[in-house]
């Protein structure tokens, strides 16, 4: 009995979460918190994260402790009610501790975050648009499974069925950590609906998935991040703009933005001007940078055709799901198209560490 106990001692240290998050709640209570913007968002955004992994850590701690508490207890009064109920508490602790060892392979910037799906149906026509579609219903389903919310972006419908392109995002803890196992080109062999003769096909389909990136790009721009120097104006405006140092020069330090007014005879008009300049200027270097990131993400998608697949489904002559990359085979397809995805996206980030493959 005490050989199928759970590795344990000391298995989890919660003291240096536990400090941060005391140090976080604690500046959350601060009178001005809510008034800081980017700052207080960060805070919140951490705060969510280290309690993700405390709360189950601590579960699990106390958990194993309860069953050592148990193991210990059989040694000295053996008894089979219990033994038993010890038996189902280890089985659940090793499945919450392997649940929770691949939330640990997720440590990627963007992980814990929301995720946005595309489906592209590869050449094929109506045969590959009806697998899309196919497609993009498993991947609702799976997360309707998880609790998770989905929200359908864009749609674009075949003529004569199925879906020619389609965007969902996907919010819920760890959806972009889960579902970038999802990337690539997924391949469908069955006897077509369409085919009057009955024939087996075979048709493609691309999958991606994008980080959620946050779209409300809040600028805070501190005093000691800008240097401003002021000069004489020399465009038109009259004697008093030449005569005086009313334009105003703005260079954003971080950043090495620089912008300039000097179209009011007032410094303080200019100034103000000028940083609303210099707003919008962080505010669009900031939405670029976000699309560069993008194509980043797009430079890695695969051409949509034989060889290139990550993943096989296949309903004729035999019924059979084949993970190219983790060699993993479920011949139920059915429960795997209804959404029952969790085992090959297990095998994928115990293989891949949660990197791409």
């Amino acid at each position: 009995m005490t050989a199928a106990t759970p590795k344990s001692e000391g298995f989890f240290d919660l003291t240096a979460k536990e400090k941060r998050l005391a140090e976080l709640e604690s500046r959350q209570t601060d009178p001005g918190f809510w008034s800081r913007g980017d700052e207080a968002r960060l805070v919140v955004q951490e705060l969510k994260a280290l309690k993700a992994w405390i709360t189950p850590e601590a579960d699990i701690t106390r958990r194993i402790g309860d069953v050592r508490a148990m193991v210990e207890l059989l040694e000295t009064e053996p008894d089979e009610e219990l033994a038993a109920e010890l038996a189902r508490e280890i089985e659940q602790v090793e499945q919450t501790l392997e649940s929770f060892e691949l939330q640990a392979m997720l440590q990627g910037p963007d992980d814990a975050g929301n995720a946005i799906l595309t489906i592209h149906p590869g050449a094929g026509g109506t045969e590959s648009q009806d697998w899309a579609e196919m497609l993009l219903r498993m991947y609702v389903r799976w997360a309707e499974r998880r609790g998770f919310e989905v929200t359908i972006l864009d749609r674009l419908d075949g003529e004569e069925a199925g879906i020619k392109s389609a965007s969902i995002e996907i919010k819920g803890q760890y959806a972009y950590g889960f579902l970038k196992a999802e990337k690539g080109v997924h391949r469908l062999v069955r006897i077509s609906p369409f085919d009057s003769q009955a024939r087996r096909h075979t048709s493609f389909a691309s999958v991606f998935v994008y980080p959620d990136i946050d779209d409300t790009i809040e600028v805070d721009l501190r005093d000691e991040d800008i240097k401003m120097d002021v000069y004489r104006a020399s465009g038109a405006g009259g004697q008093h703009v030449n005569k005086t140092s009313s334009a105003v020069r703005l260079t954003h330090i971080p950043t090495g933005l620089v912008v300039a007014c000097q179209q009011e005879r007032s410094q303080g008009k200019n100034k103000a001007t000028a940083m609303k300049m210099l707003r919008a200027a962080i505010y669009q270097k900031k939405l670029e940078e976000q699309e560069a990131e993008k194509a980043k993400l797009e430079a890695t998608k695969t051409d949509n055709s034989w060889g290139n697949q990550i993943r096989s489904y296949v309903f004729q002559p035999y019924t059979m799901v084949n993970d190219h990359r983790t060699e993993l085979k479920v011949s139920d397809v059915h429960r795997v198209m209804d959404g029952g995805l969790d085992e090959f996206i297990e095998a994928f980030l115990k293989r891949f560490g949660g990197k791409a493959a």
